[in-house]
């Protein structure tokens, strides 16, 4: 299926397949099939962003150096410091595909909706490294006038070491930038996300 460009999905001008390269287009179509596959629908921002063809490619490398290879933290951990940033954000968008992410990680679509909504009341279900990388997203999202030394300090206490400490500062700092520009845009939340990994049993 060809990607097509015929919805009007967020507070901007639909995309015109005239004015990509065949080589730009050709990145975001690559991903349709993959996309049908796994979810049996399309990411809206691939209908929407492709605007600024040249810019959303960047946007996907980047993407891409931070989930498509997991480095030093799990991609479990990045999607939930993801779902943590994007809760103190308020970002809609965010929190439906990344919480869909999540929930196909973990199993567990209990868990998942009570960290979009606090992940405070997660406490108690969270390893104290996980817990420890929850309290991170959320103050240098709440608090980035407030960084500092502690906050590295804090991720150490737990057993985090420079690697992983440098990577989720990336991975939140990415949330925080998405969410700003994704907020902007407010493009349309795929109804699939809000059903996608869901009613898992409980866990033992």
């Amino acid at each position: 299926m060809a990607l097509e460009f015929d919805e009007q999905l967020s507070r901007l001008q639909k995309p015109s397949r005239d004015e990509m390269t065949d080589e730009e287009y050709a990145v975001f179509d690559k991903n349709v099939e993959a996309m049908e596959k796994n979810w049996g629908f399309i990411n809206n921002l691939f209908k929407i962003l492709p605007l600024n063809a040249k810019e959303y490619i960047g946007f996907l490398d980047f993407k891409g150096s931070l989930f498509n290879d997991t480095c030093y933290l799990t991609d479990a951990q990045k999607e939930m410091i993801g779902v943590v940033v994007s809760s103190v954000n308020c970002c809609c968008y965010c929190l439906t595909t990344h919480g869909d992410n999540l929930r196909g990680l973990w199993k567990n679509d209990r868990l998942v909706d009570k960290l979009s909504g606090n992940y405070r009341a997660c406490k108690n279900e969270l390893s104290e490294q996980d817990y420890a990388l929850c309290e991170y997203a959320w103050y240098v999202t709440a608090h980035p006038q407030d960084i500092d030394q502690e906050q590295v300090d804090k991720l150490r206490e737990v057993g985090f070491d420079d690697h992983q400490i440098l990577e989720a500062a990336f991975v939140a700092g990415f949330f925080n930038y998405t969410n700003r520009w994704i907020s902007t845009i407010a493009p349309e939340p795929n109804p699939g996300h809000f059903r996608h990994n869901r009613n898992f049993p409980d866990p033992e």
